[in-house]
């Protein structure tokens, strides 16, 4: 895949973000007015989460407008890495909601209060609905492009649909519970903390391999080898790494030749398998071929 390719997917995953930013933006300022009228600490709790999803998504959003700057001098690789520091970013917003939530949803279980407002539910209700379409869409746009950032904040969609849902099962109990259930809301709140907490350990995870430069899966090893071998002049691949840089990935990569060519032979064969991998629908940002002679071919 061109660079011109990768930067494409860049903007469409931060037109993405965008859309998103303004849906929870929607939703979040709606669950708080409801729950405040509604006296529900579970829906004005989903609500602040929704503020997190806003500021996850915007920090996606400048992660990838950061990763599609062109390398310079002082970045000759390029500025990829924004990605997967976005993600990281996110994974640990993800982590720190679900403790405050946690906290606070604690105290209001030991806190008499009354119990909350029919109304709540449907606003529940469309809230889940429009997550869970958010989630999807984002998940299969994040594994498309390649794209960590993407994942992680369709998690924090995710996340919102299961508070939402948490809260939605949980004033049904105190409704139907009456007296003495009042707090229903708020244990649901905490259940959903615990599902929020165990995502975000797992996208914190896969950010920070990324950053550690994590080696490619082998299934795209192999299909970089393959293309590789196609080349007219390869005879093989003695060796192949491959590291994530935002959506895109930096190749290096051992090729051989036969061992009677010239210099100027085995030079220009070097360009075209570059030229082939940069080409290729795998996301090749840049690579850098190295020309090994095999003298059995001599």
């Amino acid at each position: 895949m061109t660079s011109l390719s990768v930067k494409l997917r860049a903007k469409h995953g931060m037109r993405a973000t965008l859309v998103a930013v303004a849906l929870s933006t929607v939703l979040a300022g709606a669950k708080i007015a409801s729950g405040i009228a509604g006296n529900s600490y579970a829906l004005i709790a989903d609500g602040i989460e929704s503020l997190l999803d806003i500021f996850s998504s915007l920090v996606v959003w400048g992660g990838l407008r950061i990763a599609m700057i062109p390398p310079d001098e002082n970045h000759p690789w390029g500025h990829g890495k924004a990605e997967s520091l976005a993600a990281l970013v996110v994974a640990l917003t993800l982590l720190l909601a679900a403790a405050g939530l946690a906290v606070q949803s604690t105290r209001e279980i030991v806190t008499p209060h009354h119990a909350p407002a029919p109304f709540t539910l449907a606003v529940l209700v469309i809230v889940v609905t429009t997550k869970e379409l958010l989630f999807v869409r984002m998940s299969r746009l994040g594994r498309k492009l390649q794209m960590t950032s993407l994942r992680a904040d369709a998690w924090h969609h995710r996340s919102d649909a299961l508070t939402s849902l948490a809260a939605f099962a949980g004033i049904c109990v105190a409704l139907l519970g009456g007296e003495g259930w009042e707090s229903a809301d708020d244990w649901a709140a905490l259940f959903a903390c615990g599902v929020i907490a165990f995502n975000g350990v797992g996208l914190a995870r896969a950010a920070a391999s990324e950053v550690m430069d994590l080696a490619a899966p082998a299934e795209l090893e192999q299909k970089i080898r393959e293309v590789a071998r196609a080349v007219p002049g390869v005879a093989d691949v003695d060796k192949c790494l491959a590291r994530k840089s935002g959506p895109s990935w930096l190749v290096d990569i051992h090729i051989v030749v036969d061992g009677a060519l010239t210099v100027c032979e085995g030079h220009a064969i070097g360009h075209r398998v570059k030229s082939a991998l940069l080409r290729s629908e795998l996301g090749v940002l840049d690579a850098l071929v190295h020309v090994e002679p095999h003298a059995d071919l001599s």
